[in-house]
């Protein structure tokens, strides 16, 4: 494994909380071979997880606080990235994306914050650009599973048949876990923005927010379920389709409108087909749990329970000569901590050790557009995830 210039490979900030822990705790078990500091406001507690995960005691701590001026800039400066999972980061990320945008260090979250985005993309790509900062936001269970599917479908659809798909779905098929904490108090936190800030809620009902100066072809909602001929199935509404259309829609916008700039997409739970599929799509719809009892920030399930979690995703289309391709995407732990907490470690490491600036320049990114080829190579070899063409 090559080795970067700065002292650490990667540090994760906010490994006392419970995602940083299996950040830290998976870092420790699948890598012990690279260079890498655990990151929080107190010293006393980052010992405490490092020893209740078994890392080594050599581990170095580091300890910033967004409070002390210079913290967050002194952390950044020693390492190639830092994996932060310090949510909601509408109150808590974008002094550290500062701080990284200046210090040159690349950066990934696990952001599904959409009116956040939408002010870090404006305020940020330049000064990114300028220092060869590479910030990749949505580094969980939203958005790479998706926004990496939709990538290696349209790569299999150029190969196929020499161009893109202008039309694809994307369709949960299985999923067992649970939704964090943290998505919860983030949805929670701009809910509370968009009384104060009315244009917000026009962000989060546009497509294309997170590209700057483009409209792209009218994108459907599924907000109410339907019956899909095409798949022999209900479908309802899927809760991180808003956030991961988003970031969707800019990576084609990064790769050069390479899926087209007539681009349709939308996401979806497929719920099976007759009055039984029908059933569960209605239950699905008027599921409003989220929002009267969201897990808590800083807890989540048992390891058994992330263990046993899973999901398979589906992403399908018809080329210009009436053939279906279809692309599957899945992971074999629990999507909101299991599986998201080795998608972060692989993202920050893909970048500190496999892209090089002259692949991917400084500025503000998601991943398909950032990583590609080489972060679907690693989380297929490390992360549990499979790839897979069906047709």
């Amino acid at each position: 494994m090559p080795s970067t210039s700065r002292e650490f490979d990667v540090i994760v900030y906010g490994a006392t909380g419970f995602t940083g822990r299996l950040v830290a705790e998976y870092i420790s078990q699948k890598h012990p071979g690279i260079k890498w500091a655990m990151a929080g406001r107190s010293a006393e507690k980052l010992a405490e997880v490092r020893d209740l995960i078994a890392a080594p005691a050599d581990v170095p701590l580091v300890v910033s606080n967004s409070a002390e001026e210079g913290s967050l800039e002194a952390m950044a400066a020693r390492c190639a990235c830092v994996i932060t999972t310090v949510g909601p980061y509408q109150l808590y990320g974008e002094a550290l994306v500062a701080a990284c945008a200046e210090q040159g260090t690349d950066y990934v979250d696990l952001c599904g914050e959409p009116a956040w985005m939408h002010d870090i993309v404006r305020k940020y790509n330049e000064p990114a650009k300028a220092s060869g900062a590479r910030i990749v936001l949505s580094c969980g269970f939203d958005s790479i599973p998706f926004d990496l599917g939709v990538y290696f479908l349209q790569q299999h659809a150029i190969k196929s048949s020499g161009a893109p798909l202008n039309r694809v779905k994307g369709r949960v098929r299985k999923m067992q876990g649970t939704f964090s904490g943290g998505t919860a108090a983030s949805f929670m936190e701009t809910m509370k923005r968009a009384k104060v800030q009315p244009e917000v809620m026009q962000w989060l009902a546009d497509p294309f927010t997170l590209c700057p100066d483009f409209k792209g072809a009218d994108q459907p909602h599924g907000a109410k379920p339907l019956y899909e001929e095409d798949l022999g199935s209900w479908s309802a509404p899927f809760i991180m389709a808003t956030i991961n259309t988003k970031n969707i829609h800019r990576s084609n916008l990064l790769l050069g409108h390479q899926y087209g700039k007539d681009f349709v997409y939308d996401e979806m739970l497929l719920t099976g087909p007759g009055e039984e599929g029908e059933k569960i799509a209605l239950a699905v719809a008027s599921d409003k749990s989220m929002a009267t009892n969201p897990p808590k920030p800083g807890e989540g399930p048992s390891k058994e329970e992330r263990e046993n979690g899973f999901f398979d995703v589906m992403f399908t289309g018809v080329d210009s000569s009436g053939t279906r391709l279809t692309v599957s995407v899945t992971g074999d732990k629990d999507p909101g901590y299991g599986s998201t907490s080795k998608m972060i470690t692989e993202a920050g490491l893909c970048l500190a050790h496999d892209i090089s600036r002259d692949q991917t320049a400084g500025g503000v990114y998601t991943s398909a557009p950032a990583m590609g080829d080489a972060l679907i190579a690693r989380l297929q070899k490390n992360a549990g995830l499979t790839f897979e063409i069906e047709g």
